[in-house]
């Protein structure tokens, strides 16, 4: 630890924006009946009772629409994700009594860290990064004709690096409910803990953990202003969470990924130690998780036991996982604490992990998981048909979109009957937010309008859906062609 001064306190702030704006316009908001829990595990409620969370089932965590239940998802991912960091929240909050002065720091730790690895994936769009680059990739074939209009070099880099964690922001920050302009109304250090990359998309730096990315649009740029206005943050400066909350996705995808590889036949266990033999034995903590998951090996090997092949692969990663996860959650939390105020300070432009004496493990994992897991034909194939189905109902949907009897009024009517069926699949409350603007939104030009909500029906697909989707549309289209539209409509 440094002898820097620390203080938690605005970065534990349990305000709303909703409340706080009620009471700016002179209103009296109404008092909730008696509640037992505190306003940061009120925001982990909210958000694990929301539709978002359940899509994360069909959304795509490494293996797009895997047969094998056993498999994950991005909805399991998420949940083990904030396993661990409920974990670490809990042992800095009462093991190590960090931000002890703040009250119910012992609850809102391990609450805030829950709620940061739970929703972290909820922007995603369908088939996991492989969506991403679709997204990036139709913008930047589409900018002339598309995105040309857009001046503001802000409104352009949105949508050609199109970000699952912007869209995650907007989505609990603005799309959830429709009665209203703040979403599930989270709490300031709900917001700002859920931030991985705290930098708008025209001032990403590669070299920066917290600004090698953009988290969040300019649609969402006033939320974002006043969010850390309350919590003392600024752009560019992580909420100390945030790290966290990244080192747990880390070490779950990294461990949790290489068991799955296993579990699909991709790899054996003797694979992985192989592996983690000659990549990383010489580091400590590495030849600690080889020896003892090599030793419940040998005992499952035992003939009594009379195990299959599959079983003895199975039961060893099982145990493989305990200690693997168990060794780099160990060093994750020494290395926050030994790094608190720093961390606290926004100063630390690397990841947590490499921080920590776990980095040699995460990083041999992941290189196990991309010879394996990442690469595999199978994994492969499946991508790149999502790459397609998202490329193909985004041509379909801007069509859709554009396509207005009164081009400066979007609830006009479509001009095609195609258009107008497709616009009708566009989620209600998706539209109802492009056409009834609200007023920070009125301020945005209509063509960045008309790509956010491009983006933010595509995102909010889950696998099946857009295959689904893409299927039905195909069959309906006829002559029409999308593309050909886009084009002649630049013209």
């Amino acid at each position: 630890m440094t002898d820097k001064k620390i203080d938690w306190q605005p970065l534990l702030n349990e305000g709303r924006r909703k409340k706080e704006s009620q009471i700016a316009a002179g209103a009296k908001p109404k008092r909730s009946r008696a509640e037992t829990r505190t306003e940061i595990e009120r925001d982990f409620d909210r958000i694990l009772f929301s539709t978002p969370v359940r899509r994360l089932a069909d959304k795509t965590q490494v293996f797009p629409l895997d047969k094998n239940d056993s498999v994950r998802t991005r909805l399991t991912h998420s949940h083990e994700v904030s396993n661990l960091a409920r974990s670490i929240g809990s042992a800095l909050a009462f093991n190590f009594h960090t931000a002890a002065s703040v009250k119910n720091s012992k609850r809102n730790l391990p609450a805030l860290l829950a709620l940061a690895g739970l929703a972290h994936d909820l922007g995603n769009p369908p088939f996991g990064h492989q969506g991403e680059g679709a997204i990036q990739s139709w913008f930047k074939d589409n900018q002339v004709t598309v995105l040309a209009s857009l001046q503001d070099e802000q409104y352009r880099q949105d949508f050609l690096r199109f970000e699952g964690n912007a869209q995650g922001f907007r989505l609990l920050t603005r799309l959830q409910l429709i009665n209203d302009d703040f979403g599930l109304d989270l709490t300031h250090a709900a917001l700002t803990a859920l931030m991985k990359y705290p930098t708008p998309s025209h001032q990403v730096d590669k070299k920066h953990v917290a600004k090698k990315k953009h988290g969040f649009f300019a649609s969402e740029q006033h939320v974002v202003n006043y969010v850390h206005m309350k919590t003392g943050l600024a752009l560019g400066v992580r909420h100390p969470l945030a790290y966290v909350m990244e080192a747990c996705d880390d070490i779950a995808y990294v461990v949790l990924d290489a068991e799955d590889a296993v579990k699909k036949g991709l790899a054996s266990f003797s694979d992985l130690m192989a592996f983690l033999k000659n990549a990383g034995a010489n580091d400590p903590l590495v030849g600690k998780v080889i020896k003892d998951s090599a030793k419940k090996h040998a005992e499952y090997q035992d003939a009594d036991l009379k195990l299959s092949p599959a079983e003895l692969n199975d039961v060893s990663m099982q145990r493989f996982r305990v200690f693997a996860i168990g060794a780099m959650v160990g060093a994750a939390t020494d290395a926050f604490r030994k790094h608190e105020a720093d961390f606290v300070a926004g100063t630390v432009a690397v990841p947590l992990l490499e921080k920590s004496a776990a980095e040699t493990l995460r990083k041999t994992l992941k290189s196990f998981s991309f010879m394996h897991a990442y690469k595999h034909r199978s994994v492969l194939e499946v991508e790149l048909q999502g790459y397609n189905v998202i490329r193909g109902l985004m041509d379909f949907f801007w069509a859709a979109i554009v396509d207005r009897e009164e081009p400066t009024k979007p609830d006009s009517d479509r001009k095609r009957p195609f258009t107008k069926f497709v616009y009708s699949r566009i989620s209600e409350n998706y539209r109802r937010i492009f056409e009834n603007p609200s007023e920070s939104d009125q301020k945005l030009p209509m063509r960045y309008r008309e790509c956010i909500l491009l983006t933010d029906m595509i995102s909010g697909m889950t696998d099946s859906y857009a295959v689904d989707l893409y299927e039905e549309l195909l069959r309906l289209k006829g002559a029409f062609d999308p593309k050909a539209y886009i084009q002649n409509a630049a013209k």
